[in-house]
């Protein structure tokens, strides 16, 4: 099986879902997230994607660092980082972010 350079970000109830390389990593969300709809960057560990909240009818803006995540898990961020050249949702095999 060929190595993926590509990871996946999703939602499941209170928690956001970064999966890479076998590894499944999951945080706490904002508490009104609805979903993830779409990402619009990919900067070395940096993300910027729209997101879904229950307050909202709009899509907000949203900002997610992986980098100190990582870090409190013990991960070398930037081994870890490095590979990763895409990050799509879940839901959206087609789904095209910068990087």
């Amino acid at each position: 099986m060929a190595i993926s350079n590509e990871a996946v970000l999703s939602s499941e109830k209170n928690f956001t879902v970064f999966r890479f390389d076998g590894h499944v990593i999951r945080f706490r969300a904002p508490y009104s997230l609805e979903r993830y709809t779409k990402v619009k960057e990919w900067d070395q560990g940096y993300l910027v994607v729209m997101a879904k909240y229950r307050h909202n009818d709009k899509e907000e803006e949203e900002y997610i660092d992986m980098v100190p995540i990582l870090e409190n898990l013990y991960f070398d961020s930037k081994a870890f980082l490095a590979p990763i050249r895409k990050v799509r949702l879940e839901d959206d095999r087609c789904e095209e972010s910068g990087g």
